[in-house]
């Protein structure tokens, strides 16, 4: 019995594998691939900022918006990268030219390229993903991997750029070719479906995912965040919670309990007297960085005023110490344009009452432009670092 051929690429006739396709909807993915990154870049810069930069506290909500992005971009990409990995997949079967030139070697380069591309980007994807879900089941550590992938995918996907440069230019716009009815509307015997059908069930199937998600950030779209791991308002106080007392490992204060300062002039307080002391409010957003926020009202103690009860110098950073046990953030440090802004509070209120154990009694920070996992709950020390 004879065995069939192997197939090729020309056996896979349909217009819908034509460059224009692929060039199309690898301009939508670019596009969220390039949000995705800067967001994500402004992230990680957030929580680990290099000395030569400087985080502005303002805008306030500037994270909320960043991060948001950043989530949805990426959940966005997951439908058009299998959409294009679908319309270039016959290019798996084009044939090495033989014996090997330099053509070849250009097609094993471009090859390879492609890999690490779409192995990186769909790793990155998935782990982005889980840690939505705050999942992590495996043993490397995420963010540095979720950064180094980032990296990774930009350089893999700058050399595709490069190789493509030509094919890419020449179907960029639209040519009166691809306006005749064949390119347009293909016989139902090859594909059932035109260039422009697949093209907007493409771009449906992003728009879905993006509002059945985005609800986590933007709370109009909340009733429909059936893809969203948070909605707004459910928690405690109407805030959701990621870490709660019990993970963290803290359990409610003794009546001895005693906040401190440490800085040129030594200070301590019990809650009494926090609460005793004058009180700012400040309306700002919780913005994690699994992408869900929301916005809330606090009440406490201005970091700036405490800065000065201890005769801090000018420019002094704030190192802010918490009671959980363990953790990445259990020690967290505010810079100074964060420790002077009115805005950041050492809030002992949360929607007009005294803060849920959960989202930190009797203490925590609430800044501007912060990614939560630095609005240090449970907050029972502060030094003045000069």
């Amino acid at each position: 019995m004879k065995l069939p051929e192997p197939p090729t690429e020309e056996s896979f006739p349909s217009p819908l594998h034509h460059p224009r396709v692929a060039t199309v909807i690898g301009r939508w993915l670019a596009v969220a691939v390039t949000i995705c990154f800067l967001t994500g870049l402004f992230s990680h810069f957030e929580q680990q900022t290099p000395n030569w930069l400087t985080i502005p506290a303002r805008p306030a909500s500037l994270y909320r918006v960043t991060q948001g992005l950043h989530v949805l971009t990426g959940i966005v990409s997951v439908p058009l990268l299998l959409a294009k990995l679908w319309t270039v997949y016959p290019k798996l079967f084009a044939k090495l030219p033989w014996p090997p030139s330099r053509k070849a070697v250009a097609m094993i380069f471009e090859r390879a390229s492609i890999a690490v591309l779409v192995a990186a980007m769909a790793l990155e994807l998935f782990i982005g993903f889980l840690n939505t879900l705050q999942w992590y089941p495996w043993p490397f550590p995420f963010k540095e991997t979720h950064y180094a992938l980032a990296w990774i995918i930009i350089g893999a996907l700058l050399v595709h750029l490069a190789v493509k440069l030509p094919l890419i230019t020449a179907h960029w716009r639209r040519t009166p070719a691809d306006r005749t009815p064949e390119a347009e509307s293909v016989p139902p015997a090859i594909t059932g479906m035109s260039r422009r059908k697949l093209f907007r069930t493409v771009a449906g199937a992003a728009t879905l995912v993006g509002i059945t998600s985005v609800g986590q950030s933007v709370p109009v779209f909340g009733p429909i965040a059936v893809l969203a791991p948070r909605k707004p308002n459910i928690g405690p106080q109407g805030l959701p919670v990621n870490r709660t007392a019990e993970a963290a490992g803290v359990t409610p204060v003794a009546d001895s309990w005693q906040f401190t300062i440490k800085g040129p002039k030594q200070l301590s307080f019990s809650l009494d007297e926090l609460r005793a002391l004058p009180q700012s409010k400040s309306t700002l957003p919780i913005a994690c960085v699994e992408g869900w926020s929301q916005g809330a009202r606090w009440e406490g103690i201005r970091i700036k005023d405490l800065l000065e009860l201890c005769n801090a110098p000018k420019g002094s950073s704030v190192r802010v110490l918490s009671m959980e046990r363990g953790g990445f953030y259990a020690t967290t440090e505010l810079p100074p344009q964060f420790a002077t802004d009115p805005l950041t509070l050492l809030a002992l209120k949360l929607n007009g009452d005294y803060l849920a154990l959960d989202h930190g009694y009797p203490a925590r920070i609430i800044a501007p432009n912060r990614p939560g996992v630095l609005q240090t709950k449970w907050v029972h020390r502060l030094e003045i670092v000069t």
